[in-house]
């Protein structure tokens, strides 16, 4: 007994020991005066410069105050993020579903069934980190999609009222603004240098205002994590740090106390935290925020093609030595893929001399690469290799932003988008290009009680053909309320014509 005792002690100094030398080097920021916040161009658009000193560490309560000056530096730029939207409820009164017993006296129908609607005010709340001292914050799109009203409260207990600059929901990244003044922007870490094993620290409001701020710490479990069905395009940091409801577009801040990822969902089966949390690199969000702030919308290269995996079968078939880079299927007509000599068959294995894994390394790549750059692509050909240059374009029919966006769907009482492959294989259709596709319709609105669903193909719109999802928005931009809005769609092969007044 008493020999395990002192192999156990002999542990944990051994263990303090290793922990000193290990973390004689980190460099940590210390609230107030550590970092400074560079703004370039644009008095949105932060360019964070950390400022750290080297904080040697001997001892566990040096570890220890280490982790209090991180998670104090970052901390008073959380801020807490409340929305408000004002919906029509619809609703039928129990004396019109079984008559009432003055219906008698009053000449009143019986059995009126007449829905009624009542306003009701749906709230919600969020987290965000300040990323500049004139009030740009960065959280997630669904934190503050639809809201009619926007307001935070910073560190120091205050409300400011706060509006959408722009969202992106193809990565669940959005800018809102505040005009407060004597704000702490966080420092912008680089997300690329983040190694798995690294400690973290999620700080955030789980679960309501009264747990505001919360910190807790993990190490990064794993990188580039996508296929999580989250968003479009996605790039994940996971993380065991805790991450529960109301954590969401608060910050995932690395030992140097600087901004590494946007804090974004959770996966359980209990609906709780399960240990596996994801956050939108730093990077990634970074790059939307200043497309944001600059023109209020994301705008994305585009190579115009269909692409899968190389599994090992496919490797054999095309004599690859190994199952890796992105079998090109379809190549758009009118795409840069087709002016670059790109054809059906082609394995990209690499772009800009950067080896590929899988189709979501190659998608991201292309999206964060600005439109009319020109990237070189390695491919495999024949049995052999070749190198091409294809410019990239903008994306076609880039979505329009943020607020005009929410202000137009409302009106119609539906949302449309063009028709990617994903909307193609969620809906059963041809991936033909420039089709446009309904992708939710509001309950209770004209456009519903009219008839039209999610997977309708808008065909014309006021007899008037549709190529394009640019199109479409050009002509129902025009429309305001009380107009008739006339659509054909296809449905399951067959044309059918709606009606109904906006």
């Amino acid at each position: 007994m008493k020999k395990n005792k002192l192999t156990a002690i002999f542990l944990i100094l051994a263990g303090v020991a290793i922990g000193g030398l290990v973390f004689s080097n980190l460099e940590f920021t210390f609230p107030g005066q550590q970092y400074e916040v560079a703004v370039t161009n644009h008095a949105g658009v932060a360019t964070a410069a950390s400022k750290v000193k080297e904080r040697p560490i001997h001892t566990l309560r040096d570890f220890n105050e280490a982790f209090v000056d991180i998670a104090e530096s970052a901390t008073p730029s959380v801020v807490t993020i409340f929305t408000e939207k004002t919906v029509n409820r619809r609703f039928v009164s129990p004396f019109d579903l079984f008559g009432s017993p003055f219906d008698g006296f009053f000449d009143r129908p019986r059995g009126n069934q007449t829905p009624e609607s009542r306003k009701e005010v749906l709230r919600g709340l969020g987290s965000g980190v300040i990323i500049s001292k004139d009030g740009y914050i960065l959280t997630n799109n669904h934190v503050i999609e639809n809201a009619d009203t926007i307001y935070i409260r910073t560190y120091d207990n205050k409300r400011h009222e706060a509006k959408i600059i722009g969202s992106d929901p193809k990565t669940d990244i959005a800018v809102i603004k505040t005009d407060a003044k004597n704000l702490n922007p966080i420092a912008i870490g680089d997300s690329d240098a983040l190694r798995v094993g690294e400690w973290v620290i999620a700080i955030g409001s789980p679960l309501g205002e009264n747990l505001a701020r919360t910190v807790t710490q993990g190490i990064v479990s794993a990188k580039g994590r996508a296929n999580v069905g989250l968003a479009d395009y996605e790039d994940f940091i996971q993380t065991d740090a805790a991450i529960n409801p109301g954590n969401s577009g608060g910050p995932l801040v690395n030992i140097d106390g600087e901004l590494v990822g946007i804090n974004t969902a959770i996966a359980s089966r209990t609906g709780g935290f399960q240990g596996i949390g994801f956050a939108v690199p730093s990077n990634m969000a970074r790059q939307i925020m200043q497309s944001l702030v600059r023109s209020g919308k994301v705008t994305r290269g585009w190579l115009g093609v269909t692409i899968q995996d190389v599994d090992e079968n496919i490797a054999k078939g095309l004599k690859l030595d190994r199952a890796d880079g992105v079998l090109v299927g379809t190549v758009l007509e009118n795409s840069p893929a087709k002016a670059g000599g790109l054809k059906t068959g082609d394995v990209i294995l690499e772009i800009n001399g950067k080896k590929l894994r899988d189709t979501v390394e190659l998608r991201n790549t292309i999206a964060r690469t600005s439109p009319g750059t020109t990237v070189q692509l390695t491919l495999w050909r024949d049995g052999a290799l070749k190198k091409v240059s294809v410019k990239l374009n903008e994306i076609p029919d880039q979505p329009v932003a943020a607020e005009q966006q929410q202000e137009m769907d409302e009106l119609l009482g539906f949302n449309a988008a063009p028709l990617s492959p994903e909307l193609a294989a969620q809906y059963r259709l041809q991936a033909d290009a420039g089709k446009v596709v309904v992708t939710e319709v509001t309950q209770g609105s004209n456009a519903y009680r009219a008839g039209l669903r999610n997977g309708d193909s808008i065909k014309a719109v006021n007899r008037k053909n549709i190529s394009s999802y640019k199109q479409f928005l050009s002509l129902v931009g025009k429309m305001k309320q009380g107009d008739l809005l006339f659509l054909l769609v296809e449905r399951g092969g067959s044309k059918v014509y709606f009606a109904f007044n906006l």
